[in-house]
């Protein structure tokens, strides 16, 4: 068996990682659907545009290909627009809650 292990080749050496921001994650994207609810007109689209483009710099200083940034910063925006409308459909938070 050990020699049979030994004759694999070993996956690390092949493998290629691929770092991205956790600010991607679930909490950013409730943080800015948060942000998008309580701004409206040039205030919000001043903040989306900044949000998404923090996103493209951190995605591109990270060393992903600029073709999978647009990729990723596309699924981003999608994921906001549902939380956006998952939150109107459930109403505001309580106030002890809402800050």
């Amino acid at each position: 068996m050990a020699t049979e292990m030994t004759c694999r080749p070993a996956a690390v050496s092949e493998g290629r990682v691929i770092a991205f921001p956790s600010a991607t994650g679930t909490a950013n994207i409730e943080r800015c659907a948060r942000e998008l609810g309580r701004r409206h007109g040039a205030e919000a689209i001043e903040f989306w545009r900044a949000e998404c483009r923090r996103l493209a710099d951190q995605l591109l200083a990270a060393g992903m290909p600029e073709s999978d940034v647009g990729q990723r910063v596309m699924q981003f925006q999608q994921d906001v627009q549902i939380e956006l409308v998952l939150s109107h459909q459930n109403g505001p938070l309580p106030k002890s809650q809402n800050r």
